[in-house]
């Protein structure tokens, strides 16, 4: 009978291997994993940067947008600016022009004669009048150019004062329409005739010493009628109608 000899070499290798084996699966499954886990680390972080990314496109393309409305409403804010300038340019270009239109309207009536001296005024009370004084004495020497203040048609022309009486001596009225009549009196020659039509500033007559005179001058007067009694006060007409006197 023989003895039974038990090797324990076999079982040993045997279990080595299959441990062996085990580790290695674990090991390939660590290392599998760390791949994964870094793949997905990647994949997270490019969907990061790509949002970021995308989020900053965004707001420049925001950003651009909100400055050209800016600069827009900035524009459309100085076009307004230099529209409402050149309207008050305008306006006040158009005021300067009505204003010089006006004063040249008003300019249309001018003193009877130049180089002269105020003398006898309006409503002046003296003895060389039976009434208060009617008219704006102008004090010039004999022979000075009488002018039209104003253009119209002469009604009253000649001696004896044309018509109001030997006082005035020679005269002539002329009728410039709404109701206004002016009269020049005194003169030493009569120029126009009835019925002519004169211009401002025409040669009417020559100034004098005739009628009721104590010196060479001219005579004015500013009528509401054709005749005597209805003067106003001549060189108030003359200073609202833009003359200087």
């Amino acid at each position: 009978m023989f003895e039974r000899v038990t090797s324990r070499f076999p079982r040993t290798s045997a279990t080595r291997t299959r441990a062996a084996v085990l580790a290695a699966g674990l090991g390939t499954s660590v290392v599998l994993g760390v791949g994964v886990a870094a793949a997905v680390d990647n994949t997270a972080a490019s969907t990061t940067a790509g949002a970021v990314q995308a989020q900053a496109a965004a707001q420049s393309k925001a950003a651009e947008a909100q400055a050209k409305a800016v600069q827009a409403q900035a524009d459309k804010a100085q076009k307004a600016a230099e529209a409402k300038k050149a309207a008050a340019a305008k306006a006040a270009q158009a005021k300067k022009a009505a204003k010089a239109a006006a004063k040249k309207k008003a300019a249309s009536w001018i003193d009877p004669v130049k180089s002269y001296k105020l003398s006898a005024s309006f409503a002046q009370n003296g003895g060389m009048w039976a009434h208060k004084h009617s008219g704006q004495d102008y004090a010039v020497p004999t022979g000075t150019p009488v002018m039209a203040a104003h253009g119209g048609t002469v009604v009253k022309a000649g001696g004896n004062g044309a018509g109001d009486g030997p006082a005035y001596g020679n005269a002539i009225v002329i009728k410039h329409g709404n109701k206004t009549y002016s009269q020049y009196a005194h003169l030493s020659s009569v120029n126009v005739k009835v019925g002519q039509v004169v211009k401002t500033g025409q040669k009417i007559a020559s100034s004098g010493n005739t009628g009721n005179s104590s010196g060479p001058h001219l005579h004015f007067e500013i009528r509401t009628t054709p005749n005597y009694g209805s003067a106003v006060d001549p060189a108030k007409f003359l200073r609202n109608h833009g003359v200087t006197v």
